[in-house]
């Protein structure tokens, strides 16, 4: 049997994925139900739709530590099942509030379960960890990321085709029974390890002081570190300032920007499969400076692109390897930190990146204003490029990311 036939067969997977499609839709119908729905309520108001934003990305700032300690604690498969059940009852308990005219609590839906994705993601992770060969690993992340990749280009379709045809309430509905299929999907997961979970007395601020002292005493974690922080600085930059890519340097209506995100999520759709043909054969760190590379040309192009061919082939060059590096950086911290560490070694770094993103989310309008639309792309280009150089010493550490099984092995989990 091959490795691809055999990955694929373990029963971890099966489930994770089905998981995952059942997660992504409800992420995405949430996602666009809600900021439409936002919209028409308040007659597109910019700090009601920014408080969307807040509900979804400020858990990761004050729960992701948090979050990953106790998934280092707990039982990995009981947290994740748990995780996705109190978000389809927190779900549910919305839109009753929402059917007695209260349609603030809307927030509270995207709150909720962006809280709750802080403790189930390690928790999956370290799952991974257990039922996943180690040479299979970087497999596994590119089927990740080419699963996000699909739902990149359908999601906002779907999200928006629910709530225009269905309303608000039907489409948080739809949220809550996707939470639940994924949490009954997980119960079929093979059974927590109990070594993972003994109580060694401690309590979860000495844990937590444990895993700081963990990652800044692990040379490859903080090279991660770096390279989160750069990519971070520099997407920061560029999300806000996109759409003037399209008015500005092209000259064309503001909705052409979708030809451009279209684009890029269907390059990174291409991208995740490549990825999973070559996992093999490509070592993670490879990926990484790949993908840094790749980002680092198609951004200083496409700031000073006034030709929308040229500006297209970039955005699609760019999604191609971008997928590089997100599974790069995963595969090296799944296969260098230790099982019990994962949980906080994600909490930490997670935060790292969207921390620097939102520094240079809120200072990119001010970067335009006093240079260019051309100069900040090229700040961008700079901050990938940094990334890149940071990531060099990983080529001089004796790592082990070749690992190929034992010629007598077999896969993990796989059903009789």
């Amino acid at each position: 049997m091959s490795d691809t036939a055999s990955f694929f067969r373990n029963r971890f997977v099966q489930v994770i994925v089905l998981s995952g499609l059942f997660l992504q839709i409800g992420i995405w119908v949430r996602n666009f139900a809600v900021l439409l729905f936002v919209m028409d309520q308040t007659g597109g108001n910019e700090n009601a739709v920014s408080m969307i934003s807040v509900a979804e990305f400020a858990p990761i700032f004050i729960f992701s530590f948090i979050g990953g300690a106790y998934a280092d604690r707990w039982r990995p498969k009981r947290t994740m099942v748990w995780s996705d059940l109190l978000s389809a009852l927190s779900v549910f308990a919305v839109l009753a509030t929402l059917m007695t005219g209260m349609w603030q609590a809307i927030f509270f839906a995207t709150l909720v379960s962006a809280i709750l994705s802080q403790f189930s993601q390690p928790s999956m992770l370290k799952l991974f960890k257990q039922h996943v060969p180690e040479h299979q690993m970087q497999m596994g992340m590119a089927m990740f990321q080419t699963m996000m990749s699909i739902f990149m280009i359908i999601g906002p379709f779907l999200g928006t085709l629910v709530y225009q045809n269905y309303g608000i309430n039907v489409s948080i509905g739809i949220m809550g029974v996707a939470f639940l299929l994924s949490a009954g999907v997980l119960t079929f997961i093979p059974a927590d390890k109990q070594e993972v979970v003994e109580d060694k007395g401690t309590s979860i601020f000495e844990e937590m002081k444990e895993g700081f002292r963990y990652v800044m005493g692990k040379p490859v974690l903080k090279i991660l570190g770096g390279n989160f922080a750069a990519a971070g600085l520099a997407l920061g930059i560029m999300q806000p300032l996109t759409i003037f890519l399209v008015t500005e340097n092209l000259g064309m209506p503001k909705e052409n920007v979708q030809w451009l995100m279209m684009t890029n999520g269907f390059a990174m759709l291409l991208g995740g499969g490549l990825v999973m043909a070559i996992s093999k054969k490509v070592p993670p760190h490879v990926l990484l400076v790949i993908g840094m590379t790749a980002v680092t040309i198609a951004t200083a192009v496409t700031g000073w692109s006034t030709y929308f061919p040229l500006t297209l082939g970039a955005q699609f060059f760019a999604g191609l390897l971008l997928p590089c590096i997100h599974i790069g950086i995963n595969t090296i911290m799944l296969k260098t930190t230790e099982a019990e560490f994962i949980g906080r070694a994600n909490g930490i770094l997670n935060p790292l990146f969207m921390g620097m993103m939102v520094v240079t989310m809120s200072i990119a309008g001010k970067i335009k204003g006093a240079f260019s639309l051309t100069t900040a792309f090229e700040i961008s280009a700079a901050l990938f490029f940094i990334g890149i150089l940071l990531a060099l010493p990983l080529f001089k550490m004796n790592l082990r990311f070749n690992d190929e099984p034992a010629a007598d092995a077999k896969p993990a989990d796989q059903p009789a």
